[in-house]
């Protein structure tokens, strides 16, 4: 049997937990315990890259641009300050989306663009005319599958810095360091399948 000091002891520990907790101190949890867990770290990609895309991409104000992790936002917003181009940008963290819209909003283009919380492989991607992403190889080689049964033929495809394994590109670029690879492809006819890719 516990000793009446022990009881006391343990009784007052647990009072002042609950007074301190009623005071908002003993929640003390990681900040980022609601973060969502991210496949991807943020990169932003340098506007010199971004002007590049949209070049290769050829984006006109009849385009829409779907950019997949899209960070701060800054693919769509060039291009519809650029280009008058509509589009939409999507990121799985809410800090990202918020200096999304708040650039969005500084840049006027609050009526061509909107940034959306999610998970990139939800999204519905088939209104995209052009699809742009800075991710990783392995995230990249995942959306494959869908790009290729949810885009039309002739939707254009710009990933930054990273390929999609045997899919071969239509083009390459890199910046005038010779960095920042920049690769585009175009979908294919489901009749003719992607160039370079045994399925």
């Amino acid at each position: 049997m516990a000793h009446p000091t022990t009881r006391t002891f343990h009784v007052l520990l647990v009072g002042a937990a609950l007074s301190l907790a009623a005071f908002g101190i003993a929640t003390a949890q990681p900040a980022v315990e609601n973060q969502p867990a991210l496949d991807v770290p943020f990169v932003p990609t340098p506007q010199e890259t971004v002007d590049r895309i949209l070049s290769m991409a050829k984006v006109t104000d009849s385009d829409y641009l779907i950019d997949l992790g899209s960070g701060d936002g800054r693919i769509p917003i060039t291009a519809a300050k650029k280009f008058g181009t509509k589009g939409m940008g999507v990121d799985l963290n809410p800090v990202r989306i918020a200096e999304s819209n708040a650039a969005a909003k500084e840049a006027g283009v609050t009526d061509k663009v909107e940034f959306k919380q999610g998970d990139l492989f939800e999204q519905d991607i088939s209104k995209a005319t052009v699809l742009t992403m800075y991710l990783l190889p392995d995230v990249n080689m995942k959306l494959r599958p869908k790009i290729w049964s949810d885009l039309k033929p002739g939707t254009r495809i710009v990933s930054h810095a990273f390929s999609m394994g045997d899919w071969t590109p239509e083009a390459t670029t890199t910046g005038p360091s010779g960095g920042n690879m920049v690769y585009l492809w175009i979908v294919p006819d489901p009749k003719v399948g992607p160039k370079g890719v045994t399925r």
